[in-house]
């Protein structure tokens, strides 16, 4: 809590977590401290996903199919008014939305990501979606979603550009080299200033930034003192 002024919970991705987990949370921590969350793989992986090994659910298999890919659902529902309710207990003001790359620019699927966000509720809570995989062979179909659906485009800035932002911008960064992912790749301090620059030409008044790799302390330090070095208002 000394370090860093934010966090990103990715507990509430993967299992249920407890209400009195997650007020002990919000009370261990100082007050102008910020929880992001990470919506539950409820809402957007099917339970053939790896991911779903991690839970603490064990989906019934009569219903199992009902989960993920926005499915108009119980399910689904389900997963968000859970992912809701964390954040409202952390007060959190930004919930992650990550698709897997299987979950890919169909109709059916386009279809429901539109209505899913079209119809569920916010609580004013500021949602990004982070999308993986074929999307990005047709960004102008990915920035008229993003734009319609008034979704933060989570995206690495060293990777790809941003489509669509609202005041706010959020980066997720997985480490650079092939794939989505390289987790075990350290951000050198070139990397870093590279990024630096990005920052300096974004319109928006707040940006996460938000290192998820191996060496995510000492690249989020880093970069946290080059930034307030160049006159930045850093948390």
């Amino acid at each position: 809590y000394k370090v860093f002024k934010v966090v990103e919970v990715q507990d509430t991705f993967y299992r249920i977590v407890r209400e009195e987990t997650l007020e002990k949370w919000r009370k261990e921590a100082p007050e102008d401290f910020e929880f992001t969350i990470k919506a539950f793989q409820g809402v957007t992986h099917t339970t053939s996903s790896p991911t779903w090994r991690r839970s603490n659910i064990k989906p019934d298999p009569s219903f199992k199919d009902n989960y993920g890919n926005f499915k108009p659902t119980k399910e689904v529902d389900d997963s968000w008014k859970y992912t809701l309710s964390a954040a409202k207990i952390l007060g959190s003001q930004f919930i992650v939305v990550q698709t897997p790359a299987s979950f890919k620019p169909t109709e059916e699927n386009i279809e429901n990501l539109r209505k899913f966000f079209q119809e569920k509720p916010r609580d004013n809570i500021i949602v990004g979606w982070e999308p993986r995989g074929a999307w990005y062979n047709n960004q102008e179909l990915l920035s008229s979603l993003l734009k319609e659906l008034k979704l933060v485009h989570i995206v690495d800035p060293l990777k790809r550009p941003v489509l669509f932002h609202t005041e706010t911008y959020y980066f997720r960064l997985h480490g650079l080299g092939r794939g989505d992912v390289n987790y075990r790749y350290k951000y050198t301090t070139e990397d870093l200033e590279r990024l630096a620059e990005i920052l300096e030409n974004l319109s928006g008044k707040r940006a996460y930034i938000m290192f998820n790799n191996v060496y995510m302390y000492d690249n989020a330090l880093e970069f946290k003192e080059m930034l307030k070095n160049k006159g930045y208002n850093v948390l």
